[in-house]
């Protein structure tokens, strides 16, 4: 196919897999993750490729060039770190401080050191057993935090402790890399250190600690104001597409100013969610860049499921996953020992120990390194590798084991260890949907009485002023459910929509009722007409703002002119009864267990004015 479109085809492949294999296994309810690495494996040179010579039009549906792929592999995972500091941010960072660097930390010392020295007892050197034990120590943390998303276990103390743990392992690769040189320069001088060997080694992260301070210190200065930009060109209606190409440049260039400094693509992406999460534009964003997030990482397992070569697994299966096995073994008890240690239940521990115990996509590197510096031998590391690969497709498995361990119990969050990040306050927060005059009213008016609330808006110059004064302001489209959903509108107690754009407040109003059938929603409307049409929408109440203030102008102008005051109470009632008949008569049959309350009469039968 060279020629004609040979340089797609893989991609093309990779597509059709996307599209046909992933949907039949969601029907299958089995893990898309596993969906993917299946597909790795049987598109692969060692999948339907071995029988092209036999039949050749096979090889039109192969990948027949795993290295077309692996730079949108490594997007997948520099994309899922990016949502992943969407969701965190400085003071949640630093609420995980202890999780992170005390049980992240230590586990992967912990585990580097047990398997090191299970390597010696099998006759590797000390410096071949410490670049394997420091290879198997990490987790993968672009499988374990996709399975965890979908089973709901991302908030619980399983997904914090998880997290906190393969946030610590992503910032040792570096040094765990210069670990390597270090050992390779020990192992060239016959055990012996020259200190300027090791000066050389640790001066390689000077680079790093700089480019870090300068992407948080371009991040501060540059986002919010790039952002706020593409906002008022997307309010002109000339920027839809302007916030996803925002989005995608600052995870790319994110990526790679950290990969130009020494660490990984992933720590630049994650560093840059973090610094986004800071900002208003946080839920639009995240809605943005979550299709490209799911299909990238889509790359990543698939080219995972490439790199296993099941000629050398059906060569020696009892090797192989004999060795996958013991190392998920040692890893479980390692870490669930250090996770009871750090105040984790038996429950949470067994699950977290349990996702995070097979071996994880740095290994490769930190193997690859080993060999480049000639100091791991290339059959064992060929063998331990594969044995990763392989336990690596058991994530998903042992992720349902743990939940299965873990099911006897309600969840989990009472028993959440000191340090722990908090669950973000949404859950049961009001949202508010236009942060104008109108919604800043009910805003301080829901602040007085104790009662949380998030809001939404497409003005930037609004939201920026609502945060200003320390309110949980985010820019946002609320008509798109992929961002009522990100805002926990399928937990929150009400959702009230202030807009003065009728067309928008249908279209906000019919997208909430559709996630959710039991949500109270409160709508502001035009006139008696929308009104009429927002309660066939199937919102709880809507208030008429011409209406009412037509009413309330004619019962001061009648009473100014002398009218009596019983018969201007009368007519004005007459005319609420009106209305009202008019919302319960569009309101949908079965939508009728209560009287609207958008115009209502008073209960004692006495005028008042501020109705």
């Amino acid at each position: 196919m060279q020629g004609h479109g040979g340089d797609y085809k893989d991609l093309v492949v990779f597509l059709a897999a996307a599209g046909v294999i992933v949907p039949l296994v969601n029907r299958l309810k089995i893990s898309p993750v596993l969906g993917f690495l299946a597909a790795g494996v049987v598109l692969g040179p060692d999948g339907l490729a071995r029988f092209s010579d036999a039949v050749p039009w096979l090889s039109y549906f192969t990948i027949s060039d795993p290295g077309q792929l692996a730079q949108l592999s490594e997007l997948g995972v520099a994309f899922l770190l990016f949502m992943i500091g969407l969701e965190l941010s400085w003071e949640r960072l630093r609420a995980m401080r202890r999780l992170v660097f005390g049980l992240g930390l230590m586990q992967v010392v912990a585990c580097t050191l047990v398997l090191a020295g299970l390597f010696m007892l099998v006759g590797q050197t000390p410096v071949s057993a410490a670049v394997l034990g420091m290879g198997l120590a990490l987790s993968s943390t672009a499988v374990v935090m996709p399975v965890l998303a979908e089973s709901g276990r991302l908030k619980g103390t399983v997904g914090r402790s998880t997290f906190a743990i393969l946030l610590a392992q992503d910032l040792s690769v570096a040094p765990i890399l210069i670990t390597v040189s270090v050992l390779a320069a020990v192992a060239q001088a016959g055990g012996s250190l020259d200190p300027a060997v090791l000066g050389r080694s640790l001066f390689t992260l000077v680079p790093a600690a700089i480019g870090l301070g300068l992407l948080v210190l371009l991040g501060r200065v540059v986002l919010r104001p790039m952002f706020r930009s593409v906002a008022r060109a997307r309010k002109s209606a000339q920027g839809g597409e302007l916030f996803v190409a925002a989005s995608l440049l600052v995870v790319v260039a994110a990526g790679l100013a950290a990969q130009a400094s020494g660490l990984s693509m992933s720590i630049g992406a994650l560093v840059a969610g973090v610094l986004l999460a800071e900002t208003e534009f946080r839920r639009e964003v995240e809605v943005s860049i979550e299709p490209f997030k799911g299909l990238l990482l889509g790359v990543f397992f698939v080219g995972v499921g490439l790199g296993l070569d099941l000629g050398a697994v059906a060569a020696n299966p009892v090797l192989l996953f004999g060795l996958a096995l013991a190392i998920t073994v040692v890893k479980t008890g390692v870490i669930f020992g250090l996770a009871r240690l750090w105040g984790l239940g038996a429950k949470p521990a067994i699950e977290t120990a349990l996702v995070l115990a097979p071996a994880g996509e740095f290994a490769f590197v930190v193997f690859a390194t080993g060999l480049v510096e000639g100091i791991a031998p290339p059959a064992v590391t060929s063998t331990v590798a594969l044995s990763a690969t392989l336990s690596i497709f058991s994530i998903p498995l042992l992720a349902l084991l743990g939940q299965r361990l873990s099911r006897e119990k309600a969840p989990d969050l009472p028993t959440t260890p000191e340090g722990a990040a908090p669950p973000e306050q949404t859950d049961g927060a009001v949202i508010i949907v236009g942060f104008g005059r109108v919604g800043r009213l009910i805003g301080e008016l829901l602040r007085e009485h104790d009662q949380p609330f998030i809001a939404l808006d497409t003005d930037a110059a609004a939201v920026a002023a609502g945060r200003r004064d320390g309110l949980d302001v985010f820019y946002g489209d609320a008509g798109r459910a992929e961002m009522l959903a990100h805002c926990g509108v399928l937990s929150t107690r009400a959702l009230i929509v202030t807009m003065d754009a009728p067309t928008k407040v249908d279209e906000v109003v019919t997208t909430a009722r559709a996630l959710r059938g039991d949500l109270i929603i409160i709508a502001r409307a035009r006139d008696d007409q929308h009104a009429a049409r927002l309660y066939a929408l199937g919102v709880t109440d809507a208030v008429p703002e011409t209406t009412e203030a037509s009413l309330q102008l004619a019962e001061n102008t009648l009473v100014d002119l002398g009218v009596p005051m019983g018969l201007v109470l009368a007519s004005i009632h007459e005319k609420r009864d009106q209305f009202r008949r008019t919302f319960q008569a569009a309101i949908p049959a079965g939508g009728r267990s209560r009287t609207t309350r958008a115009l209502r009469m008073p209960q004692n039968g006495t005028g008042n004015q501020n109705s």
